[in-house]
């Protein structure tokens, strides 16, 4: 029964220190920037270079191919 006491104690304070980390994050602005990440998915990240591209006949062929 006593083991009880001591996971319940060792969770309240794990839990405290979570919600201390969630308003520590709160307060230094982590949540500030709602718009960003919605636009964001709509921007390529790179830019493709044409010698960045692999043509077909750059492929191996079916009898090259590694085994």
């Amino acid at each position: 029964m006593n083991i009880f006491y001591l996971l319940i104690g060792v969770s309240l304070f794990a839990a405290l220190i979570f919600l201390g980390a969630f308003i520590w994050a709160v307060r230094n602005g982590q949540f500030e920037d709602n718009e960003t990440p919605s636009r964001r998915i709509l921007f390529d990240d790179d830019i493709i270079e044409d010698d960045d591209i692999i043509e077909d006949e750059d492929l191996p062929q079916n009898d090259e191919q590694m085994n």
